[in-house]
């Protein structure tokens, strides 16, 4: 049990139940608190319990809810949180056991997401993993609302509570799938955006990682040191889940390739599925990346473990291939000597030579098989500047008395397309 003296905002309690199958339960408790300080909470103590089984009616076991709710009424705590997944039945035992509001680690999340979200697809989202979260919790209260009723069970004898309940179940079918239109509509229109930027043929790199390693920030310096509008600038902060919204700019480094970054929601330990789910429209923009940066904080203690729920998750959506760049962020944090690799680099997102080192790596991976080559194009093939136009990127284009001279940077693939046109150049 701990115990935080500070009293200054909405008070709180959290709980757990440690059956020992998850190896990364007091990291989880620690985030819990990290999770309510992000939704204006302050806790006021700990209270777990080590069992073998989850109690199937009230999470913990019955001596130690009485304890609970004496701790509870002594912090003056208005709601405890569970960080362990409580079954509806669970969360309607446990309030009329503790005479307090109860929520669960995936009803503390949503609620972050809930006031965080800025864009109306953000806002879409949210509200229907809610919804879908919601649902099977008032299909779970039926059960004992309607013995109000009483009779033969007919639809004329059910209580008014049951008859509420149903009430509010259609409702919250009906504005899902009501959602779930309004959703397509927004994909529809990301898709057209996407498809415009992938016919520009200009690389696709992703920003993905544990939620609050610096991926905005990130996201912001390269903005600063290279993007094509400066004051394009994403909202950051030190706090769990700061910015939902997908964020992309144009990055266009000296005289290397241009490419778009994008910025997309972080990850974290027991995130829950149904808003990975609500998110695919969000995260379709890793699925579609040539290049991922997962970006670590290094400076925390908890690294590796963020790392293998980053993957896992990642794993999850489709995009568990997808070549990688490890950026291990934050460390002037963490001062040493540290070497990079060919995949992996370590940073302080905001040394502006880090991030120039960091661009630098990008363009290396996502443009290695491009050449700088010079062509002397036919007349009547004046359709293939377009083409290294769409696919290349053109450096120099002149128009000669018996042919368009051009000079671009091509992959392999479209030089091999025109070698009968390449210029040759002598060896010196």
């Amino acid at each position: 049990m701990i115990v935080n003296e500070d009293r200054t905002l909405e008070k709180v309690v959290l709980a757990g139940v440690d059956t020992g199958e998850d190896e990364n339960f007091e990291l989880s408790l620690e985030e819990l608190e990290d999770l309510a300080k992000a939704c204006d909470m302050e806790c006021m103590g700990v209270v777990t319990q080590t069992v073998p089984e989850i109690n199937k009616a009230t999470c913990m076991g019955t001596g130690k809810v009485e304890f609970l709710k004496a701790f509870a009424r002594d912090m003056e705590a208005e709601t405890v949180i569970f960080d362990n997944t409580l079954s509806p039945m669970q969360m309607k035992n446990l309030q009329d056991e503790l005479g307090l509001a109860v929520m669960d680690r995936t009803g503390l999340i949503l609620e972050i997401f809930n006031r965080r979200a800025g864009s109306n697809e953000a806002k879409l989202q949210v509200e229907s993993a809610r919804l879908k979260y919601m649902l099977p919790r008032l299909a779970g209260m039926r059960t004992n609302l309607g013995r109000q009723g009483g009779g033969s069970g007919s639809r004329s004898n059910k209580g008014a509570g049951e008859k509420k309940i149903e009430l509010d179940r259609r409702a919250i079918e009906h504005r899902i799938s009501v959602l779930r239109k309004e959703l397509k509509e927004v994909f529809k229109d990301k898709e057209t955006q996407r498809k415009k930027r992938q016919n520009d043929s200009i690389r696709q790199v992703a920003l993905v990682g544990y939620t609050n390693a610096g991926k905005s920030t990130i996201l912001n310096s390269m903005v600063d040191c290279f993007g094509e509008v400066k004051d394009k600038k994403v909202f950051e902060k030190d706090m769990l889940f700061a910015t939902l919204d997908t964020s992309v700019r144009k990055i266009s480094f000296k005289n290397k390739e241009d490419f778009f970054l994008s910025d997309t929601v972080g990850f974290i330990h027991k995130l829950p599925h149904g808003l990975v789910e609500a998110f695919k429209s969000t995260l379709s923009e890793v699925l579609q990346a040539d290049l991922l940066l997962h970006v670590v904080d290094f400076s925390d203690e908890n690294f590796k473990q963020h790392i293998n729920v980053t993957k896992e998750t990642l794993n999850e959506i489709g995009a568990g291939g997808i070549p990688t760049i490890y950026v291990y962020n934050k460390c002037d944090k963490k001062p040493g000597i540290y070497k990079d690799g060919d995949d992996s680099l370590y940073i302080s997102a905001k040394n502006k030579d880090d991030i120039e080192k960091l661009t630098n790596a990008i363009c290396e991976k996502l443009y290695s098989d491009y050449e700088e080559c010079e062509f002397n194009l036919p007349y009547s093939m004046g359709g293939a500047l377009n083409v290294m136009r769409s696919k290349g990127r053109i450096i120099e284009s002149e128009y000669r008395d018996d042919c368009i001279f051009v000079k671009a940077n091509c992959s392999k693939a479209l030089k091999k397309s025109y070698s009968d046109f390449l210029v040759v150049k002598e060896s010196v």
